[in-house]
């Protein structure tokens, strides 16, 4: 009987989250959720780094701040955009409650119901959700091992009808979320003439481009946009702490054109009115303390031997039965169960074998694969993924 708004009539929650009831049962091994190890958080040196915040200004942690964020910490994060080929100052930052904030802003800001956007798929769950609840006409926009297809993508903008003109489009071009897949340098480029000239924003999101562990690096988008005539002008690019460091400190960021940066500022003002401050110098200590370079590198170690060892175990277990592409980076493998098999029907095997993954289905905005399904290497330990493979292939089995 309450009068909702229409996204919220019947809203459909995030399906990955309707897995963690799952997560407490003991002995339960997760390929599922995309959560960073915590075995690998810096545990000490962001204890310091809070101690520091605290006794060098005490009143800057506990006091409101600047809706844009603290100038400090924008400094120290443009510092490591230059390191990331981006030239920007601590002005054009704008610092966020995880850069899933900084997504939900832009829509704010951009997008008015039946608004035409453009995302890759498979894609990002709450990025899809994020499009549905702003009430956006969503098209999605076709992939392969590399990622978006830019001259399918130019053909399929040629097909869309005049009154569909998008106004943006999504993507994580490095180490995509679900597929693992990196866009290459020559995709990037034609994407940013393609932007350019079909006047689209470009949504980069970048939360695992510092995961690298094989292979070469590939500038990100907004890097490259300044050898582009104009791109620059149409790129919002969105970092996160949350994967390199830690998502309980809640630190994103946003790097975008200054008219769009300013509306979501305001519209920054009547959401949070700041990302907290206590979380905002801790990040900023533990940034220009040195203790991040040396923590990435311990990270990336690891996540390469844990991804090494999930792929050696997949085919140990069932070569026959599942097919997957190895990622040079990030935290997810993407896979296809052979024979039609439905990764839906698998997981409830799986979950009475006490391991769990997310079904590709979940990644899908119309038309799912649902011999699809992703699994996530960043958790589990190296025995645990041996053993969890070991286990859903008594899963496959069953089914």
């Amino acid at each position: 009987a309450y009068p909702f708004a229409a996204p919220f009539r019947a809203p459909q929650g995030s399906p990955i989250r309707e897995l963690f009831k799952y997560v407490g049962r003991p002995g339960m091994i997760s390929f599922a959720g995309g959560y960073p190890s915590k075995d690998l958080f810096d545990r000490e040196g962001i204890a310091q780094a809070l101690d520091a915040a605290y006794r060098s200004d005490p009143i800057a942690c506990l006091q409101y701040g600047d809706t844009a964020g603290a100038p400090l910490l924008r400094r120290s994060l443009a510092q490591l955009m230059a390191a990331r080929g981006v030239d920007c100052c601590a002005e054009d930052v704008v610092v966020t409650t995880g850069s899933q904030q900084g997504f939900d802003l832009l829509l704010r800001t951009l997008i008015a119901p039946g608004d035409t956007v453009l995302i890759e798929e498979p894609a990002y769950p709450a990025a899809i959700q994020a499009l549905r609840l702003a009430g956006a006409h969503i098209v999605a926009v076709r992939t392969d091992i590399d990622g978006i297809d830019v001259d399918a993508l130019a053909a399929q903008l040629d097909a869309l009808p005049a009154a569909s003109k998008p106004k943006l489009l999504y993507t994580v071009p490095t180490f995509a979320n679900p597929t693992g897949a990196t866009l290459p340098q020559a995709r990037r480029e034609a994407l940013l003439r393609l932007a350019v000239a079909r006047r689209i924003v470009l949504v980069e999101d970048d939360p695992y481009g510092e995961l690298r562990f094989s292979g070469t690096a590939v500038p990100p988008l907004l890097a490259m946009a300044e050898a582009c005539p104009g791109a620059r002008d149409w790129v919002v690019y969105f970092g996160s702490l949350s994967k390199i460091v830690a998502p309980g400190l809640r630190i994103g960021w946003t790097v975008a054109p200054a008219p769009i940066a300013r509306r979501m500022i305001v519209a920054k003002q009547t959401s949070d009115l700041c990302t907290a401050p206590l979380s905002q110098e801790t990040a900023r200590h533990y940034l220009d303390s040195g203790a991040f370079e040396v923590h990435l590198r311990s990270i990336v170690g690891a996540y390469r031997s844990r991804c090494d060892a999930l792929l050696k175990a997949l085919a140990h277990f069932a070569p026959h039965d599942i097919e997957f592409s190895a990622p040079a980076g990030g935290m997810f493998v993407w896979a296809r169960l052979t024979g039609g098999r439905d990764a839906g029907e698998v997981l409830k095997r799986a979950i009475e074998q006490n391991v769990m993954f997310v079904p590709g289905v979940a990644f899908f905005v119309r038309e799912p694969d649902p011999s699809t399904l992703r699994l996530s290497f960043a958790a589990p330990g190296e025995a645990e993924a041996f053993e969890g493979a070991r286990r859903l292939a008594l899963a496959l089995a069953q089914h």
